[in-house]
C-alpha cells in the first residue's frame, strides 16, 4: 500500500485527521455522486450533459433524463474519483470540464495517460492518501471488469475504489464504489481485504444491440448476490436509470434486496437530495 499524499483543496501541509467525521450523499444520476466526507468534497464518474444528448461511437449511447444538479452547481470539488473514462454515461463533456476544476482525479492508469492534469492513475489494491482541511481518506483501487472476459480489448480497463476515514468513534468505515463491472470471481478480494461498510453498486444490466445478450454491468439480482458476498450492511444503487442502454427495470432492485437475508440493506438516495450516510 502507498501512502504518498495527494493535496486536496487548500489543505495545510500539517492537517491532522479528526475524529470524528459527518458524511452526506447527493445522488446526481446515473454513477455520478457527491460525497462530502468530513472536509473533503468527493465527486463519482462525472456526467452533467444535458437530456438528450447522443454519442456517437461503436456501441452508441443516448442519455434520456439529465442529472439533477448541473456542473454550475456544484462546490469546489477536492477529488474525482473517474471509474473509466471510455464512456458518456461515466465522463461526458461536461464532466471533462468538470475535472479541469477538481484539485486531484484518481482513475486508471490508462485513463490517466489520456487526460493528463491532475489526474493519477491507480493499479487495482494500489492506495492513495488524500487531506483536505482536518480530514484524511484513504483510497484503494479495487478490481472492475467492465463485461463478459474475453471484451476487455473493447471495453477498456475500468476499476472501482474503497475509501476508509475514521467515523466519530475512531472507528474505520469502509465506502465502496464498484465502478463499471460485471460480477467476477476477483469481486471477492474486496471483502477479503475491507469489511464492506456501505457499497455503491453499478446496475442496470447494460446491453447493446450489437452485442446480444453480452451484459456489460450487473443486474440487481447480481448486484444482491456481491452484497452478499461482500458482507455489505448498506447498499445505494446507482447507473441503472435515465441512458437507453440501462435494460432492466429499476423495481428488479427493490425485488432482488427483498430476500430476507438482505432485508434492511438497501437504501435509494433521493436525486440531488443530500443524505447523511451512518453506519
Amino acid at each position: 500500500m502507498t501512502d504518498t499524499p495527494i493535496p486536496a483543496g487548500s489543505a495545510p501541509a500539517d492537517a491532522t485527521p479528526a475524529p470524528s467525521v459527518a458524511v452526506t450523499a447527493t445522488y446526481i444520476g446515473t454513477a455520478t455522486v457527491l460525497l462530502r466526507i468530513g472536509d473533503l468534497t468527493v465527486l463519482t464518474d462525472p456526467a452533467f450533459d444535458p437530456a438528450p444528448t447522443d454519442y456517437p461511437a461503436a456501441r452508441p449511447l443516448r442519455r434520456t433524463a439529465g442529472p439533477a444538479l448541473t456542473a454550475d452547481r456544484l462546490p469546489p470539488v477536492d477529488l474525482v474519483l473517474l471509474s473509466h473514462d471510455q464512456h458518456a454515461d461515466n465522463l461526458d463533456h461536461t464532466g471533462r470540464e468538470v475535472l479541469e476544476r477538481a484539485s486531484a482525479v484518481l482513475t486508471t492508469p490508462e485513463a490517466a495517460d489520456r487526460l493528463g492534469g491532475r489526474a493519477e492513475g491507480l493499479a487495482p489494491w494500489e492506495s492513495r492518501k488524500v487531506t483536505a482541511g482536518a480530514t484524511t481518506v484513504t483510497v484503494t483501487a479495487t478490481p472492475a471488469r467492465h463485461g463478459p472476459e474475453g471484451t476487455e480489448q473493447v471495453t477498456g480497463p475500468v476499476t472501482g475504489f474503497v475509501l476508509a476515514y475514521e467515523d466519530e468513534n475512531g472507528a474505520t468505515v469502509h465506502l465502496y464504489l464498484s465502478g463499471d463491472t460485471v460480477r467476477h470471481d476477483a469481486l471477492a478480494a474486496i471483502g477479503h481485504h475491507f469489511p464492506v461498510d456501505i457499497a455503491f453498486l453499478h446496475l442496470g444490466d447494460a446491453h447493446f444491440p450489437a452485442t446480444g445478450d453480452r451484459a456489460f454491468s450487473m443486474s440487481a439480482r447480481e448486484g444482491a448476490a456481491l452484497a452478499r458476498e461482500l458482507g455489505a450492511r448498506t447498499v445505494i444503487p446507482l447507473h441503472f436509470e435515465g441512458w437507453d442502454h440501462f435494460v432492466e427495470d429499476p423495481a428488479r432492485i427493490e425485488e432482488a434486496f427483498a430476500a430476507p437475508d438482505l432485508a434492511g440493506r438497501l437504501r435509494r438516495l433521493t436525486p440531488g437530495v443530500p443524505e447523511e450516510l451512518r453506519t
